[in-house]
């Protein structure tokens, strides 16, 4: 924890974006404690403006007000309501406001303080703020009288103690505290304290941090300027992580690019590498292929004509000529039908020694004798 004296410092150290909660001295504020003849909670706003204008010499408009609720029966609820002039918070505010820092909340410290150390019962709390000693009355952890002294002299505290149980006894408050809690840094005042009230009087330090409290004076203007705030750095950060997605998918395309390059590059030489022998068995195969008429045993004219004449379904088919290069073979012939034809076509396709080439046959030609003539051609497969 750091301890800052003023405004001023803390606004280097926060941002626009954190949830600042100020705490307002007593002396900024009107502390009133209300009895209000209902329970439902919908008609606590409207009587304590009622009240807080009768109590105020201000209009409405130049303040801004809050409260909460102390206790409750079945007929009435008991209420402290606490009002700031909004000129003087934004004097207060001013180094907070200047620098574009809305507050999440605005309250009263000696509230925060109350529900720290005394959530439930009546409490005397007495502590400094600035140059000034605070007496706070609270009830429930709700404040409900306030005394602002200038200094902390003795004698001043042993003359308003008196005066402020009578205050507090002619409010509908008892005046006799059963908790008493002292700033620890007025220790030298604890005695005394302890003498005039006649009751064990606690020290307590400074809360880190202290308890959060419902009450909230912060201005209607604040809130919207505030709202708009969040959502500008709403959309900023959606900006951002937007910006940041779009430059990791750029980064990202970038590299994929640079790796395509690289790898189209090693491809390009292993293709450079391997072409030459890519080159030469590309040669040996055509050279081979080539060949294969004159050293294969199966495109040798003889062996083929052996297959096609095994091939013959009669001695009604004739084969009548024979051609063949070293890309193809033609049979011509003859046969007494034309279903002798095709029979003769469909032999030599499934004949074991032909199934390196691929035959066609074209529709015979019907000869003046009825006879067919035919053609058949293969190709090596």
């Amino acid at each position: 924890m750091r301890l800052l004296r003023t405004l001023d410092e803390a606004v280097p150290l926060i941002s626009a974006q954190d949830n600042v909660v100020l705490s307002l001295p007593i002396a900024a504020v009107l502390a009133q404690r209300f009895r209000l003849p209902t329970i439902d909670p919908m008609e606590f706003p409207e009587m304590v403006r009622i009240q807080i204008e009768k109590a105020l010499p201000f209009s409405a408009e130049e303040v801004t007000t809050d409260f909460e609720l102390i206790e409750q029966n079945e007929t009435e609820s008991v209420i402290s309501a606490i009002a700031v002039r909004n000129e003087r918070l934004a004097e207060i505010a001013a180094p907070l406001i200047d620098n574009g820092i809305i507050p999440r909340q605005v309250t009263v410290y000696a509230a925060q303080r109350a529900t720290t150390h005394a959530p439930e019962g009546r409490a005397l709390l007495i502590y400094p703020e600035g140059e000034t000693l605070v007496s706070a009355v609270t009830e429930n952890g709700k404040i409900s009288l306030t005394r602002t002294l200038d200094g902390a002299a003795p004698e001043q505290l042993r003359m308003e103690l008196p005066h402020l149980a009578l205050s507090a006894e002619l409010q509908g408050i008892n005046g006799s505290f059963p908790s008493v809690l002292l700033d620890e840094s007025c220790y030298d005042l604890r005695d005394m304290v302890q003498g005039i009230l006649a009751t064990p009087t606690e020290l307590v330090g400074i809360e880190t941090p202290p308890a959060s409290v419902k009450l909230n004076l912060l201005p209607d203007s604040w809130r919207q300027r505030r709202a708009q705030l969040v959502k500008r750095g709403e959309w900023q950060k959606r900006l951002t992580l937007a910006g940041g997605a779009y430059a990791a998918i750029f980064l990202l395309f970038l590299l994929y690019l640079a790796y395509s390059r690289f790898a189209i590059a090693r491809l390009d030489r292993l293709i450079a590498r391997d072409g030459p022998p890519t080159q030469f068995i590309r040669e040996t195969e055509a050279n081979w292929k080539a060949l294969a008429p004159a050293i294969d045993s199966r495109f040798y004219p003889v062996e083929i004509l052996l297959h096609l004449y095994e091939s013959l379904p009669s001695a009604d088919v004739r084969i009548t000529a024979y051609n063949q290069s070293a890309r193809q073979i033609s049979v011509d012939g003859e046969s007494n039908t034309t279903a002798l034809a095709y029979q003769f076509a469909e032999k030599i396709k499934k004949n074991s020694g032909l199934q390196n080439f691929r035959f066609d046959m074209a529709a015979p030609r019907i000869l003046a004798n009825n006879h067919a003539q035919f053609r058949l051609e293969g190709k090596p497969r």
